[in-house]
């Protein structure tokens, strides 16, 4: 009798680490993030093992997904474990600044890491208490601390070096930047959500997703480099700062990388968006550069602060990113304006193809979006 009953719960304990909810995404790390958001006690972090699996296929295989995602996941896991086997009242601010250690480790910039946790949990209407607040800040000096004693380097974040040449240059680069990079990343992202949510047997979503995935890397390497074919993005910034391509060319790549990564995506990669909406938003920036005369560097700063805006729809984490990565006062400001054209180029974009695409069922709200 007892044989049979140790039998009986092994199983139970086993499935606790490899059951997912019913009609869960799998590959959603953000969805977890968002939707215990507050409620960190009943944040699934024993699921944490097997997606750190599927982490390292998706990343390191060179999908055209990022790491800060997993980076945030990990984190609140490892602080939602932390509280539920040894310090319970812990549980919440461990969490929440485990998320944010996680991401500015990775980016090297604290604020990035305290404004993205926030905001991102903010769309579960997390409240902006004392508590959470200070542990965001604590867990993104303490991410950023490890950045710098294990010397990451996983992100390439390009600080712009020199400003516009005056005012007026100024607000038409945000305007143009911050509207075409919005406009690609927002189509990328409601196109991303609703891959999420595509409801097709796996070996459909992976046999199309990965004809596409296959045919977008195919024509980065015959029209920019191999490098920008693989990985969030990096080698295609490296491959259109060591080259004079056509504008047409840099646009060819980034409408081809927005492609990428919604493929990714689409065949169940479990990866972030942050870094890949940096590099599409900057290369985006980057088509204007040389008609508005402005320098390379500025306009894909610009461009990348904006895809954060535009895309992910994380205006605070943008503005944070444009501070911590620092500049000359008015590209700094140049590169603001441009998030605040972004967010509402994101926001009127996603609203739009909502509108469009009502006839086909829509699993929630487009407020809820949890890429």
């Amino acid at each position: 009798m007892s044989s049979e009953t140790h039998t009986s719960e092994h199983p139970r304990w086993a499935a606790v680490w490899r059951t997912f909810p019913p009609h869960a995404v799998r590959s959603d790390l953000t969805g977890d993030i968002v939707e215990f958001a507050g409620e960190e006690e009943r944040f699934p972090w024993r699921l944490a093992p097997i997606r750190l699996v599927a982490i390292y296929a998706t990343v390191g295989l060179g999908a055209a997904m990022g790491t800060e995602k997993p980076a945030a996941y990990l984190g609140v896991a490892t602080g939602a474990a932390l509280g539920d086997r040894w310090w319970r009242w812990l549980m919440r601010p461990a969490a929440v600044g485990g998320g944010a250690a996680g991401v500015a480790a990775l980016m090297g910039i604290p604020l990035v890491g305290t404004a993205f946790i926030l905001e991102l949990e903010r769309r579960h209407h997390a409240p902006l208490s004392v508590e959470r607040v200070t542990a965001a800040l604590v867990g993104g000096f303490v991410g950023w601390l490890w950045h710098i004693a294990l010397g990451v380097d996983l992100i390439r974040l390009v600080v712009p070096k020199e400003p516009p040449h005056n005012f007026q240059q100024a607000l038409i680069a945000a305007l143009f930047i911050g509207l075409l990079s919005g406009l690609i990343t927002s189509i990328a992202g409601t196109a991303i959500y609703r891959a999420k949510f595509w409801q097709a047997r796996p070996i459909v979503r992976f046999a199309i997703g990965g004809l596409v995935l296959g045919v977008a890397a195919l024509i980065l390497s015959i029209i920019a480099a191999p490098s920008a074919a693989v990985g969030p993005g990096s080698g295609a910034i490296a491959w259109v700062e060591s080259t004079r391509a056509s504008a047409l060319t840099v646009l060819a790549v980034t409408l081809l990388r927005a492609v990428a990564t919604t493929a990714s995506s689409a065949v169940g990669g479990c990866g972030g968006l942050f870094v890949p909406f940096l590099a599409i938003g900057d290369l985006g920036g980057r088509v204007f550069a040389p008609s508005l005369e402005l320098p390379a560097d500025l306009a894909g700063a610009a461009g990348a602060a904006s895809g954060i805006s535009g895309g992910y729809h994380l205006p605070f984490t943008a503005v944070a990113l444009v501070l911590g990565q620092g500049g000359p006062c008015l590209a700094m400001l140049t590169c603001v304006a441009t998030v605040i054209v972004a967010a509402y180029a994101g926001k009127g974009t996603a609203f739009l193809l909502d509108r469009i695409l009502a006839r086909w069922p829509y699993p929630v709200e487009s407020d809820s979006y949890t890429f």
